[in-house]
């Protein structure tokens, strides 16, 4: 299971208050204050900054090392906390909005996934409700086609950390250390997928779609991520 290990220094590698802020300003400038889920919600940095936004914050991650996480920090009481897979929406909940954010929708690996999870999302929003899902763009891919490696030392262990392309996927390799130089190892795999294919999955869908470039650059362009605005249309 991910997330079993990395959880304990997830943010310590990679929380980032200035983008943190940055998602929260996109989401509130699509989506007004109300009901909302946020899938794959890791250790919940944006998750609770929406709630403290004034946002009603459902929340749910795959990990439940990674709901701990996040139930651990102040303020994590304004959001209602959940362990599931996004790829199975369960729950007779509706929600104004619905987000899926920090690459997380790469970690869907196969075409059928992408389909159920974009299918519980149309049928868990509001009609009008908007969904907004980021994803690494095209570019990531030749980002890391030489591996990239970092080492140091977080939460009193050394660690290692590489990243690689390999065809369409970006493996993320973890090692941590204790203090015998024993080591725990975890995989992450992310799965690039084609703008094209994604936009005309979201129209099939049933939805009407915005795209941003790295948040600001409108449509699909150089950049490192991709920002789909889905807003639910209602079929005949």
């Amino acid at each position: 299971m991910m997330y079993e290990k990395l959880a304990e220094f997830y943010d310590a590698l990679v929380k980032d208050e200035e983008a943190t802020k940055a998602w929260v300003d996109l989401i509130e400038s699509y989506l007004p204050k109300g009901k909302i889920m946020e899938l794959a919600c890791g250790s919940g940095e944006i998750t609770i900054a929406l709630a403290k936004d004034g946002y009603e914050v459902h929340a749910s991650d795959l990990s439940a090392d990674m709901i701990t996480q996040a139930k651990a920090k102040e303020n994590s009481e304004l959001v209602e906390w959940n362990v599931m897979d996004m790829c199975h929406f369960t729950g007779e909940d509706m929600y104004d909005g619905i987000l899926c954010l920090c690459d997380s929708f790469n970690y869907l690996l196969k075409e059928e996934d992408v389909e159920n999870m974009l299918q519980g999302v149309y049928a868990h929003l509001k009609d009008e409700g908007v969904f907004i899902v980021d994803m690494h763009s095209m570019d990531r891919l030749e980002e890391f086609q030489e591996e990239y490696n970092e080492a140091g030392r977080i939460n009193g262990h050394e660690y290692q950390w590489t990243i690689q392309t390999i065809e369409d996927c970006i493996y993320q390799n973890f090692a941590f250390y204790d203090e015998d130089g024993r080591s725990v190892l975890e995989q992450h795999i992310q799965k690039v997928y084609e703008p094209a294919w994604v936009m005309n999955k979201l129209k099939e869908t049933g939805f009407k779609v915005e795209v941003l470039t790295d948040f600001v650059y409108p449509g699909i362009c150089e950049g490192e991520k991709q920002f789909y605005i889905c807003r639910k249309e209602v079929k005949a």
